[in-house]
C-alpha cells in the first residue's frame, strides 16, 4: 500500500470527497479516483483497485468504487462496491468483490467476540443450564453441557475453552469476507461475516458471527432481526424471523416470521411461523405452522404438527421444568405436553397430556388423550408406514454442502440404543401382565395407562424389532465368506473392537456407548483435552460406530437368546436367521397394510367431486397413483424379496457345516 498523490487528492477532493488527514488514507498500486464520490475518510483506510464491474439482474451494469459513503478506519480490498450508506461504515476489513448497497450503519463499536461465548439459556429459562455458544459449536457438546450439569468440574473447564476461543476471535475490527452482498440493510453492529454471504433487506444484525463460505453460503433476508448470534454455514434466515441467543447450526432454515430466543437449533432443523423459546432442537427438528410453541424442551428429527404446544411453568417457582422428546416422535395438531415429562424415542403424541409421563423405555410408542388420561400404545410405531418413510427421508434431506460438518448424525432406526429401550420395555410390559395379572383391562406405567391388548401387541413388536436387528447385525458380520468349518464361523463373529458394552446414549443425533461419554467428561475434567480434540474424538466414535455396535450386538444377543456365540454351532445360527426371517417378514407385512389404508375408500374423499365412482378412483389414481405402483409399496415388496434371499444365501454357505 501507499499514500495517496497529490494529483489523487485533487481528483478526489474534485469528486466531492473529504478526509479529516489524507495522509492516513493508502490505497493499492491499482488505484484509481476515477470511481469514487461523494465520500468522506477518517482514521486509517486502505482501499484497493476498482477494476470490476457487476452485472445487476434485469441487464444493469454497476461499476465497483465507493459513492455517496463515510467510511472510518477500514480495510478495504479490491472491487468492492460500496454505495449509498446513510450514516457509516466503520472498523471493519471488507474482502474482495462485495458488493455493499443501500444500508444504514455497518460497524463495530468496541471490542467484541461477534456472538461467541453468548451463554443460552437453553432447556431452563431461569438458568442452571446455560450453554455457551461458538462457531465450531456442535449438538453432541452442547448436549453434555446442557444436561451433564452433575459433572460440575468439566462445565467448568469446558467454559473456560470456550472463553478461550471467543478471546481468540475477540477485535476493535469487524470482518466482512469475499464476495459478500449487503443490500437494503439496515443496522450491522459486531457482526462478522463470512465469505458469499448475502444480506439482502435485513433490519437489524447486532453481535454475531454468519460463518458463510463458498461451499455452503448463508443466506439472511427479508425484515430479519438477529441479536447475540452464530449463524452456521449453508443456513436460510429470512421472512422476518426474530433470533436472539441463538445458535443456528449448518443448513438450517428459520423463516416466514418465526420468533426464537435462547435456542440451540441445529443442522438441517426447519422452523417457519412459529416460536421457539429456550429450546435444545437437535438435527432435523421441524416446526412449520401457526401457532406451534416450542418450550423448554429437548428434540431431534421431531415434526411438530400445528398448534403443537407444551408448558414449563406451573405457576409455583417459575418457568423451571423441563421435557425431552427423544428421537424421531411427532406431534399431533393441537397436540400438548405439561412438562416435566419424557417421551420414548419415535413415538407419536396426540391429545393433551397433563400427567408428567415417562415413556422412554417404550419407545416406538403412541401417547393419547383420553378423558384426561394419557393411554400408552407400546411399539406401534413399528409396524408404521410413516415411521419407515422417515427414516428413509432423513438422510435424503441433509442438505449440508460445508465439507467441515459439525453434527456427526448417526440415521439407524434400530440400534443399540433403540433396542436396549425395546429390550428392556419387553420386559416391563412381561412384568406388568406377571404383577397386574394376564386379565386386567388396564395397566398403569409412569402416570400413563395400557389396555390388555396394547401391552400383548407390545410385547410381540418389540420381540420382532429385537430378532429383526440381531439378525441384521449377524448376517452383516457373515456376509461375503464362504466358510470352510465352524470354527471360521465363530471366528468371524468375534468382537474386533474393544469398544461398545453396556449402555449406548443418543448425544443429539451422535449415537455412541455411555462409557465413551464418561472416559471423555473424565478427560475434560483433568484439562487433558481441548475443544478441537473434543470434536476428533465424536468423529472418531462416529466413525466406528459399526464395530462397535457388533461389539454391543454380541454380548446383548448371548443374553436375550441365552447361547454362546464363542461357542455356537450351525444348527443355532440357522435358527437365528429362520427367526430373523420370520421378524422381518411378519414387519414388512404390518408396513405393507398400514400403506394400504392411503388407498382405501375413505382415502378417496374429496376426488372425483363431480362424477361417478368410477370417475372417483380414475382422478384418485391419477394424482396419488395407482397401489401397486407406488414407489414406497414396492419397495416394501423388494425388501421381502431381498431380505429372504440373503436369509437363503447364508443358509446355503452354512448347509455343510
Amino acid at each position: 500500500m501507499r499514500n495517496l498523490t497529490q494529483h489523487e487528492i485533487g481528483s478526489l477532493l474534485a469528486n466531492c470527497c473529504v478526509a479529516k488527514d489524507w495522509t492516513q488514507v493508502f490505497v493499492s498500486e491499482g488505484f484509481s479516483t476515477d470511481h469514487v464520490y461523494n465520500t468522506r475518510f477518517s482514521g486509517k483506510v486502505t482501499l484497493g483497485a476498482f477494476e470490476k464491474t457487476f452485472s445487476i439482474a434485469g441487464g444493469l451494469q454497476n461499476h465497483s468504487g465507493i459513492r455517496n459513503a463515510t467510511i472510518h478506519n477500514c480495510e478495504l480490498g479490491n472491487d468492492i462496491l460500496i454505495e449509498n450508506v446513510s450514516n457509516h461504515i466503520s472498523n471493519y476489513r471488507i474482502g474482495n468483490g462485495c458488493y455493499i448497497q443501500n444500508i444504514n450503519v455497518i460497524a463495530v463499536e468496541e471490542l467484541s467476540s461477534f456472538g461467541n461465548n453468548v451463554m443460552v439459556n437453553v432447556l431452563n429459562e431461569t438458568g442452571g443450564r446455560e450453554v455457551p455458544v461458538y462457531t465450531k459449536l456442535s449438538s453432541s457438546l452442547a448436549y453434555i453441557i446442557a444436561l451433564y450439569r452433575h459433572k460440575k468440574k468439566a462445565i467448568e473447564n469446558l467454559y473456560g475453552l470456550i472463553k478461550g476461543f471467543a478471546d481468540e476471535q475477540a477485535s476493535t475490527m469487524g470482518t466482512i469476507g469475499d464476495n459478500v452482498e449487503i443490500l437494503n440493510t439496515g443496522t450491522i453492529k459486531n457482526v462478522v461475516i463470512g465469505d458469499h454471504a448475502k444480506i439482502v433487506n435485513t433490519s437489524r444484525l447486532e453481535n454475531g458471527t454468519i460463518v458463510s463460505n463458498h461451499y455452503a453460503p448463508v443466506y439472511v433476508g427479508d425484515g430479519v432481526i438477529a441479536k447475540d448470534f452464530i449463524f452456521s454455514s449453508g443456513s436460510y434466515i429470512a421472512g422476518a424471523a426474530k433470533v436472539i441467543r441463538c445458535f443456528i447450526g449448518q443448513s438450517c432454515h428459520v423463516s416466514h416470521g418465526f420468533s426464537a430466543h435462547d435456542s440451540l437449533v441445529f443442522s438441517n432443523c426447519n422452523f417457519d411461523n412459529g416460536e421457539a423459546c429456550a429450546v435444545f432442537a437437535g438435527p432435523f427438528t421441524v416446526s412449520v405452522h401457526k401457532s406451534s410453541l416450542l418450550i423448554a424442551g429437548m428434540f431431534s428429527f421431531l415434526n411438530a404438527g400445528s398448534g403443537s404446544n407444551q408448558s414449563n411453568h406451573m405457576y409455583k417457582l417459575g418457568p423451571i421444568h423441563q421435557g425431552i422428546v427423544e428421537r424421531g416422535s411427532k406431534t399431533t395438531s393441537d397436540s400438548y405436553i405439561l412438562w416435566p415429562a419424557k417421551v420414548g424415542a419415535f413415538s407419536l403424541v396426540m391429545g393433551r397430556h397433563y400427567r408428567h409421563s415417562d415413556t422412554s423405555d417404550l419407545p416406538f410408542s403412541y401417547l393419547i388423550e383420553k378423558a384426561d388420561e394419557t393411554y400408552l400404545i407400546p411399539g406401534v410405531n413399528l409396524r408404521s408406514v410413516g415411521t419407515i418413510r422417515d427414516a428413509q427421508k432423513w438422510p435424503k434431506r441433509d442438505n449440508r454442502t460445508d465439507p467441515d460438518l459439525l453434527d456427526l448424525i448417526n440415521y439407524n432406526l434400530l440400534s443399540p440404543y433403540t433396542i436396549q429401550k425395546m429390550i428392556k420395555g419387553r420386559s416391563i410390559l412381561s412384568e406388568l401382565r406377571t404383577i397386574s395379572g394376564e386379565t386386567s383391562e388396564t395397566y398403569t406405567y409412569r402416570s400413563s395407562k395400557m389396555k390388555n391388548a396394547s401391552l400383548r401387541n407390545g410385547i410381540t413388536l418389540y420381540e420382532k424389532a429385537i430378532n429383526k436387528f440381531f439378525g441384521n447385525s449377524l448376517i452383516k458380520r457373515l456376509e461375503k465368506t464362504d466358510f470352510q468349518n465352524i470354527e471360521e464361523v465363530r471366528s468371524q463373529l468375534r468382537p474386533t473392537h474393544k469398544l461398545g458394552l453396556g449402555e449406548w446414549v443418543d448425544l443429539s443425533g451422535l449415537i455412541v456407548p455411555k462409557t465413551e461419554v464418561d472416559n471423555l467428561i473424565c478427560e475434560i475434567e483433568n484439562d487433558q483435552i481441548t475443544l478441537s480434540q473434543i470434536e476428533t474424538r465424536f468423529r472418531g466414535l462416529h466413525t466406528d460406530y459399526y464395530d462397535m455396535e457388533w461389539t454391543w450386538a454380541f454380548s446383548a444377543m448371548e443374553k436375550y437368546y441365552n447361547i454362546c456365540l464363542s461357542t455356537i454351532n450351525a444348527d443355532e445360527i440357522r435358527s437365528l436367521v429362520n427367526l430373523w426371517r420370520e421378524s422381518v417378514v411378519t414387519l414388512d407385512e404390518m408396513l405393507y397394510k398400514d400403506a394400504m389404508k392411503e388407498f382405501s375408500i375413505t382415502s378417496m374423499i374429496g376426488f372425483g367431486v363431480d362424477g361417478s365412482e368410477t370417475e372417483k378412483l380414475e382422478d384418485f389414481e391419477s394424482v396419488r397413483g395407482e397401489f401397486d405402483s407406488n414407489p414406497f409399496i414396492s419397495a416394501v415388496r423388494k425388501h421381502i424379496e431381498v431380505k429372504s434371499s440373503l436369509a437363503d444365501e447364508l443358509l446355503k454357505r452354512l448347509s455343510h457345516l
